[in-house]
């Protein structure tokens, strides 16, 4: 019973694990990918070998399944609360909306206003909005409360090179502590 118990235990670590351990490769951060790919590694070992020294014992193998069950559900959670990277937001609007421009750059949101043309050739005006994952709640906030009728996208961008962004985060940051 102990080993079954151990074997699930060490699910509810290794799952976590490979799920950050698969985001910060895609983020390119590959000297902590392999640090924790390493972890994973040993603790796969040791939970098989128990596994493997008793194919007899059903309970173990039941336990192994249920441990990665919970820790898909605990990987999940841990990746969420991390919130590692940033999104892009594209909002589309009817009407130009300079003060939600500026409420946003004043938050700490980089901004990029741009000005199209709808399928009957009327205007629309959108809005590239680039924020850190654990802000994000931050922003619907704000658009649901100043944009409700906003048409909103969301995507990951995988890396980005200069602009506002990253000084007048900081920035924000500083002011709300």
């Amino acid at each position: 019973m102990f080993e079954a118990l151990l074997i699930v235990v060490m699910q509810f670590v290794i799952v976590p694990l490979t799920t950050l351990r698969t985001i910060f490769v895609v983020k390119g951060e590959i000297r902590t990918a392999s640090i924790l790919g390493g972890l994973e590694a040993l603790i796969y070992v040791i939970s098989l070998g128990i596994i493997f020294s008793d194919l007899s014992n059903y309970l173990n193998m039941i336990a192994y399944a249920v441990g990665y069950a919970g820790g898909v559900v605990v990987g999940g959670f841990v990746e969420r609360k991390l919130a590692i990277g940033y999104r892009t937001y594209n909002v589309s609007l009817l009407e130009k909306d300079s003060e939600l421009a500026e409420i946003l750059r004043a938050e700490g949101f980089g901004v990029t206003l741009f000005e199209g043309e709808g399928r009957d050739g009327n205007k629309r005006y959108r809005f590239d909005i680039v924020v850190k994952r654990n802000r994000e709640n931050e922003l619907m906030e704000i658009l649901d409360k100043k944009a409700p009728k906003a048409f909103i996208v969301a995507y990951e961008p995988t890396n980005f090179k200069g602009g506002y962004l990253v000084k007048s985060m900081k920035k924000a940051t500083k002011m709300r502590q």
